[in-house]
């Protein structure tokens, strides 16, 4: 799969768009996704909305907060209510919160708008599961889902615009993709990463640095896990005077065979998951992943003792590299201007429609010339 994903960093602003913005931004929006179907298609659209930077601008341009967390969630608001199936021949599914949770059963509604097979549909829906699950656990940067938009056309092609929060910095990021096949969702799938704030040290299980952590990870995993409680701090409690063995009247002290090698712990409830891992033996790191029960912590731990062990390094950069049109809802840069905001829309509408009245009389005079032709 060729992905094209995106990073930006923006901080929590409390509040909400107004219903004077928000309508006004619906229709806006409308407007801008009318123009970009009838010059280019939704596959162009899906590239657009998924480079961070175009997003950022059209979301300026739509009126929002231009450098707030608030941006991700009121933009992708707009384009679920603007975007009508039928009409634009695309859908977005999920959201913010409890409706990201539904994204799977969009998808499927989806599915039989578009009439798409029951075997795109589980793929789309993996899709949508695995970049999630990517951006919270082989990504960690510390910011911790809680938006996820899945933007689906009637072909079958698909992006996704998600967003983590960061609870301790009140910062946000958000994460673009872009699908066109469904082959490696691991590989370096990052491009035009935007971000003001860079982490001193990432864990990136996505970087080309860390394919070969990837694999002994799956390795360790297929190997009986057992083997890997030695690396991990002793669970072993302190003992006692009286869980103390008296031999010859002098206190022996049972000491641990190892002691830790790795600053972290797994509970006997998280070695359970590994153990369910290798009775399946994944195949690759894509499938290790998507095992129920395969978080952050899990993936973090077989990545250090993949480094440990086998001196397979993964990458620890942090994978960020790197306009105000109607104001913003808070007043920053400026105030929004109502009258300017709905003359937009209405310039967009009637570009739109004259558009398509001189698209249909050139239909109206190659008819009538292919009617002269035959006479």
């Amino acid at each position: 799969m060729q992905s094209r994903r995106g990073v930006v960093n923006l901080p929590l602003h409390g509040g909400k768009a107004p219903k004077w913005l928000f309508n006004r931004m619906v229709k806006l929006t409308t407007g801008v996704v009318d123009v970009m179907l009838y010059e280019y298609d939704s596959d162009e659209f899906l590239r657009r909305i998924s480079n961070p930077h175009w997003f950022q601008a059209f979301s300026c341009v739509l009126g929002f907060d231009w450098h707030s967390s608030g941006t991700t969630t009121t933009t992708c608001g707009a384009l679920k209510m603007a975007i009508n199936p039928e009409e634009h021949g695309m859908i977005v599914a999920g959201g913010k919160g409890r409706a990201s949770r539904k994204t799977p059963a969009d998808i499927e509604a989806a599915g039989d708008i578009f009439s798409l097979s029951t075997t795109k549909i589980e793929d789309l829906i993996h899709s949508s599961k695995i970049s999630a699950k990517i951006d919270n656990s082989c990504i960690q940067d510390g910011y911790q889902l809680y938006h996820h938009s899945f933007l689906l056309t009637e072909g079958g092609n698909w992006a996704v615009i998600q967003q983590g929060m960061n609870q301790e910095t009140r910062y946000a990021r958000r994460y673009h993709w872009l699908g066109e096949s469904a082959d490696n969702y691991l590989e370096e799938p990052h491009m035009g990463i935007c971000c003001d704030i860079q982490n001193p040290k990432t864990l990136d299980m996505t970087s080309m640095d860390s394919n070969e952590a990837r694999n002994v990870s799956v390795d360790l995993i297929c190997d009986n896990p057992e083997h890997l409680k030695k690396y991990f701090k002793d669970r072993t409690p302190i003992l006692s005077k009286s869980q103390m063995k008296l031999d010859n009247y002098f206190n022996e002290f049972k000491m641990p065979r190892h002691h830790p090698v790795l600053n972290q712990d797994l509970s006997n409830r998280e070695f359970e998951v590994l153990k369910r891992a290798w009775e399946i033996q994944p195949s690759n790191y894509e499938e290790l992943i998507s095992l129920e029960g395969m978080g952050p912590k899990k993936i973090r731990a077989l990545a250090l003792i993949s480094d440990l062990v086998y001196g397979s390094t993964p990458s620890w950069e942090d994978p960020v590299k790197y306009s105000f049109t109607h104001g913003g809802k808070d007043g920053y840069p400026y105030p929004v201007d109502r009258e300017v905001y709905d003359h937009s829309i209405q310039t967009l509408k009637d570009a739109l429609d004259q558009a398509k009245l001189e698209k249909k009389d050139k239909y109206h005079a190659i008819k009538r010339l292919e009617g002269l032709v035959n006479h």
